[in-house]
Order: C-alpha cells, then structure tokens, then sequence
C-alpha cells in the first residue's frame, strides 16, 4: 500500500477487537515512523503517551463519554505537544549538521518565539497534527486501523497523565484490529469549494 493508497484507506474505526495485541516491535515502528513527521526548526514537540495501563484506560474512558475504543483498541496514544521545546538545549535539535548550519539555526530560534506565547502553544499544536497524519498513515499501510479522538474531558485527562507544565494536550489515536467497518464517507466537500486560487473573492 502506497501513501495514496493509505489516505484513502485510512477510516476511523470505533470498535476493536480486545483480544489482539499490536507486536511491541510493531508499536515501536509505527511510533518511529511518526518522529519523521515535520516540525517547526526541527523542534519536534511531540511526547507520545503510550497509555498501557487497563485501569487508566477504563478511567480515560469514562472521561471519553464511555466510547469503546478507549478501552477496547490494542494501543492508545495521546499526543501532546512541548510549548516550551525551543528553550531546551535547541543545539541538539541540530547537532548532525555543520556548524554554520547549526549556528545560523539555533540563533534564530530564541528570537523567532521568545515572547510569542500564542505562537508556541499554535507550533506545538501543528506539530501534534501533522504527526496524528503520520501514525494513522503508517497504521493503514500496515494493515492496523486507527481512530482519532477529540471528545474526552481534556483537563481531567491531564492530571491523570500528569501532564507537565509547558505542554498542551492533543487528541487520542486509538490503533488496532478493526471489527466493524466505518460508516459510508458522510460527505467529501468538492475539490472547487476547498481550493482557492491565490486570494480569496473580495
């Protein structure tokens, strides 16, 4: 299965079989895979939070208006995201490169947030979409089913991850064997509606 392929394959499935259980070394790929996906100065702010625990799962669950794939999936991620990733030692974020390369970059990265509070919470968040893409990409093309989830009380979640101070939280990816198929696509907006050439009508 090419990437084209996995996009249109890629559907959110609600109900998982319990009983399967992704390989470790699957897991592990599908979470290195998703560190290839870009990020803003190489920032990478993602922290991928492997929820493993059954009884915090059953927890995030009743948080999650009792929807079935938090508990039911073979691994659920939650994606947060680092606001404050670019104050923190930026130079290994560049250290395979040269070092005019590395100078120039890391001397942009103070400036570029340094009291942009807006602008890092918005870099962290960008960074956890494009990885979202990435892992529910590479689940498809290995043949697991995935399903993204927003509808969860995102502060009570919080504690009980103990989510540290300088970080946002993003969405759950619920990853697994499917047992029931999405419903028929509700409705794809048209190519012309979506697509703007150069400037918006005035």
């Amino acid at each position: 299965m090419n990437v084209t392929e996995a996009a249109y394959a890629r559907r959110a499935i609600k109900h998982f079989d319990p009983a399967f259980r992704i390989p470790e070394g699957d897991l592990r790929k599908l979470i290195e895979t998703t560190m290839q996906s870009p990020t803003s100065f190489n920032l990478q702010h993602w922290r991928f939070v492997i929820i493993s625990d059954m009884e915090l799962r059953r927890q995030i669950r009743a948080l999650a208006f009792d929807q079935p794939h938090m508990t039911e999936a073979s691994a659920l991620v939650l994606f947060t995201g680092d606001t404050m990733a670019w104050k923190k030692d930026p130079a290994r974020y560049w250290r395979n490169t040269d070092k005019p390369v590395r100078d120039l970059m890391t001397g942009m990265i103070g400036p570029f947030h340094d009291g942009r509070t807006e602008l890092q919470h918005d870099e962290a968040m960008r960074s956890i979409g494009i990885a979202m893409q990435t892992l529910m990409l590479a689940a498809s093309e290995m043949g697991y089913q995935s399903c993204p989830t927003i509808g969860y009380d995102h502060a009570a979640v919080a504690k009980l991850v103990r989510l540290p101070a300088g970080f946002v939280i993003g969405p759950f990816v619920a990853i697994g064997k499917g047992t029931k198929a999405a419903w028929p696509k509700p409705g794809q907006l048209s190519y012309d509606e979506v697509v703007v050439r150069d400037r918006f009508p005035g």
